[in-house]
């Protein structure tokens, strides 16, 4: 089936209350437009997918090369309009339009809208409110039955052809494409929507998560005739860690302080020295694992600050390289990262150049 999905995201966000514009603000780790992106491509519902944005120099993340991207307009109703036109040459029979702002609908949602458009020229989900509504008319304020009042969501589902005519023709600012169909007198199939569909309207919208901690530690002997890894990167040096992976005790540290933030055991339950396999395997591949489990349950990185406790090498050189190496392997921001080198004043095994040690505080965003 000739299926489209178009997604807008190139609102101005003003009630957001935001420099960057709330599409482009990390949710989950990911700017919040992927979401849709990625829920769509995992779908293989669409042949063609598009993505109205403002500004193409903010859509950094990788886009899928199926996935064509698009300047909008001023208004929603103007990129909407902008996009129905563009996908004109793709000769597509239906269309799915998304607002970039409701990153958690159901792939299940896309399926039943698909089913329901067999029928329907169109489809759109709804919930009913959870909240007494009132309306306010010149003046005087009327109480509304919750149970007939209807809070429309995104996807809606279209006949292209019909909802191009009707597109094209407008003249006026729309809050959505059901709109153009109700002005008209035309049958709509309303379907059940998803309460977890959620719009993200203002930041506090997106502070549906809890904070957690843990700390990490781990310490290395330095010896002869082992390589010296630290945050993930080779360090040149006569003397390196010892230890059954490559003996990197930074990133070491840092799974198990996420590890402890997530309740979810330490390195040696994930990782045993026991274990062949792993023998001077790099622990930028175990950090990448733990890093896919504890998203694998909801939880993300919010930030990680690191104390690199050695007398030699001497850290600052090599603090820049580490944060971008760490930050890419945890697929957050740089920003989200802090390191800071310290010595022992010479004092004890590590003073004496024999041991380097490395503790960690983390803190994780767990999304209900």
């Amino acid at each position: 089936m000739n299926n489209c999905f178009i997604l807008l995201a190139a609102g101005q966000s003003k009630r957001f209350k935001s420099i960057k514009p709330k599409q482009y603000i990390l949710f989950k780790n990911k700017p919040l437009y992927q979401h849709s992106i990625d829920k769509v491509l995992k779908s293989r519902l669409f042949r063609h997918i598009v993505l109205v944005v403002n500004n193409k120099k903010l859509a950094k993340a990788k886009i899928h090369k199926s996935v064509k991207i698009i300047i909008g307009g001023k208004e929603r109703s103007d990129s909407s309009k902008i996009a129905l036109k563009y996908v004109k040459k793709f000769n597509v029979k239906n269309v799915l339009i998304h607002d970039a702002a409701r990153p958690n609908f159901s792939i299940k949602l896309l399926e039943k809208l698909l089913v329901s458009l067999k029928k329907s020229k169109a489809v759109v989900p709804y919930i009913f409110s959870s909240d007494s509504i009132k309306y306010t008319y010149k003046k005087k304020i009327t109480n509304l039955s919750r149970d007939k009042a209807m809070l429309t969501q995104t996807p809606q589902a279209f006949r292209y052809k019909d909802l191009y005519e009707l597109s094209k023709n407008n003249k006026i600012k729309i809050q959505d494409e059901a709109s153009l169909f109700i002005e008209k007198n035309l049958n709509i199939k309303f379907i059940k929507g998803e309460i977890s569909n959620k719009k993200i309207t203002y930041k506090d919208d997106m502070s549906i998560f809890k904070i957690k901690y843990g700390i990490g530690f781990d310490i290395h002997r330095l010896v002869e005739k082992r390589k010296l890894y630290l945050g993930g990167l080779k360090i040149k040096s006569k003397i390196g860690t010892l230890g059954h992976s490559d003996g990197d005790p930074v990133l070491h540290a840092i799974i198990d302080a996420l590890l402890g933030a997530c309740k979810m055991g330490d390195i040696g339950d994930k990782f045993s020295n026991k274990n062949k396999k792993i023998q001077n395997i790099r622990s930028t591949v175990l950090l990448k694992t733990i890093i896919n489990k504890i998203n694998s349950k909801n939880y993300f990185i919010n930030n990680l600050d690191i104390n690199i406790i050695t007398q030699t090498p001497k850290i600052q050189k090599y603090k820049n390289k580490m944060v971008k190496l760490i930050s890419k392997i945890c697929n957050i921001s740089t920003d989200q990262i802090n390191i800071k080198g310290k010595t022992t004043e010479k004092l004890g095994l590590i003073g004496k150049e024999k041991a380097i040690a490395c503790e960690v505080i983390s803190s994780v965003i767990k999304y209900e």
